[in-house]
């Protein structure tokens, strides 16, 4: 309720043409190492990132079975740190699977795993975010049991509404200082605030065509080095385009949440926005065009290591 009556002062408070509001969540907790920072120190950067640019309440998605490997050491100590800066943790499954490679039973036992873990933790929020954004893909009896379990538990889907794949970003930087390839920096910074921004504004366009309203963005991110060294730079940009952000608790208190245990597509594997404009009949695209890996690549090619021409 007082996330909520948060909400509704937010959007009275705002002129409608200011009304874009959008919260960050964070994937993958606690994520390999990635190409610059160790674990801890990528931590401290984005703590710093987020204070500073007074992002309060974001979401960590945590995958608790990652602790176990050598690279999660110090993941629990890290985890802790994001709750002390005023951030919530939510559930991202023990293992990381895949709903559409998985029996649902076995799913569904990773889920309880990861909440066992989770629930009863500082900062904890009961959501559920499906790994992958995959919630069965076309096997409907899958996503309908597994929605029915989580109805149980009491978890609420953990949604996306803006998704930018930095994900693949990070793996293309990772890829290419392990290789040793001389990177322009600048345009790193460049390409990942642009697209993340980007995407961020297409899929709200995307929902006032599906829904009549622009709901408040919920913006898929992972816990990247490139998130530890770019924060500022897109907090920034997102300001100067007129969105203001919010926390996780206001953006999961809007009205498009209740789709999110029902909308009925054939594949239910991407943001939701995305399914409620399929469910709605608009036509595709209805995804942000960076999400095409391979233009992706292209960009990332000639931007980033200056190996092809500008498209």
């Amino acid at each position: 309720m007082r996330a909520l009556l948060i909400l509704i002062a937010l959007l009275t408070a705002i002129p409608a043409q200011a009304q874009r509001l959008i919260a960050l969540t964070f994937d993958d907790v606690p994520r390999s190492p990635g190409a610059w920072y160790s674990p801890d120190e990528r931590t401290r950067r984005i703590v710093a990132a987020l204070d500073e640019g007074g992002v309060r309440g974001a979401a960590f998605f945590v995958n608790p079975g990652s602790l176990a490997r050598p690279e999660g050491a110090g993941g629990e100590a890290r985890i802790a740190a994001y709750v002390r800066a005023g951030h919530v943790i939510a559930n991202h499954g023990f293992s990381h699977l895949a709903a559409s490679k998985t029996p649902a039973a076995a799913y569904i036992a990773d889920i309880d795993r990861a909440d066992a873990w989770l629930r009863g933790r500082p900062g904890f929020r009961p959501w559920y975010r499906f790994p992958y954004l995959d919630e069965g893909q076309g096997d409907k009896v899958k996503r309908d049991a597994i929605r029915a379990a989580l109805a149980a538990r009491r978890l609420a889907n953990g949604y996306v509404t803006a998704d930018g794949v930095d994900w693949h970003i990070e793996q293309r930087t990772i890829d290419a200082v392990t290789a040793g390839k001389v990177l322009d920096i600048e345009g790193l910074r460049a390409l990942y605030v642009e697209t993340q921004a980007d995407a961020a504004d297409v899929y709200d366009a995307l929902a006032v065509r599906a829904t009549g309203r622009s709901p408040v963005q919920v913006m898929l991110m992972h816990e990247t080095d490139l998130a530890a060294r770019f924060l500022p730079d897109l907090i920034a940009e997102m300001k100067r385009r007129g969105w203001r952000f919010v926390s996780a608790d206001a953006a999961f208190a809007d009205p498009i949440a209740a789709q999110a245990a029902t909308v009925d597509v054939p594949s239910a594997q991407g943001t939701l926005v995305e399914a409620v404009a399929w469910a709605r009949g608009l036509p595709a695209p209805r995804w942000y065009r960076g999400n095409d890996t391979a233009l992706l690549d292209t960009w990332y090619d000639a931007r980033v290591l200056k190996e092809g021409p500008v498209p």
